[in-house]
């Protein structure tokens, strides 16, 4: 995958340090037009992980500053479909 489609939900294309940082928990969307990207779950609850998520993105059918719903994976809770 390309430095873009790794880079952590909500940070800027051209932010310095995109990717994940190591004192950081991610989840991975793995469908749709965000797919790549890596929502921080850092401080989510597991119930809150293990939910529906409405995730902003700048990436589209409709253009930026949209929303993605999110499910987590069955068997895989940090891999949003």
């Amino acid at each position: 995958m390309t430095g873009l489609q790794r880079r952590i939900s909500g940070t800027d294309h051209d932010a310095p340090h995109p990717g994940p940082l190591p004192d950081r928990r991610y989840a991975a969307l793995a469908g749709g037009p965000p797919k790549g990207r890596l929502p921080d779950v850092a401080g989510w609850t597991a119930r809150q992980i293990g939910a529906s998520a409405a995730l902003k993105t700048d990436l589209g059918r409709f253009g930026p500053d949209g929303r993605t719903l999110c499910e987590p994976r069955s068997g895989d809770p940090l891999r949003f479909d």
